[in-house]
């Protein structure tokens, strides 16, 4: 499956555009990571434990993108987005989307 930022895929041509296809996950730490990442916010520098959620929550969310797109006959995904919305303290939403096409 190819995946783009953007709208064209050089060297490719879109024959066919499938739609919309979309994943999500919601993602938290157990307490006790949320609990090192508060004392470490406290001091400052990276928030590995969220750093961490978060990119495992990008992965679930474009899998789940990606399986969409397989299920409609797309071999491409252009126009790949992300958004992430804070769901409650320590848990984060994370929607990946673009548009499924068939490139030759």
């Amino acid at each position: 499956m190819i995946l783009t930022t953007t709208e064209n895929i050089s060297g490719k041509k879109v024959e066919k555009t499938l739609g919309l296809v979309q994943g999500n996950t919601i993602r938290a730490k157990w307490l006790g990571k949320d609990f090192v990442a508060g004392l470490r916010h406290l001091v400052g520098g990276e928030l590995v434990e969220y750093t961490e959620m978060l990119f495992e929550a990008r992965s679930q969310a474009t899998n789940r993108m990606i399986k969409q797109a397989e299920e409609k006959g797309a071999n491409a995904i252009i126009s790949v987005r992300y958004i992430t919305a804070q769901v409650s303290a320590g848990a984060a939403e994370i929607l990946a989307y673009g548009t499924a096409v068939i490139v030759k």
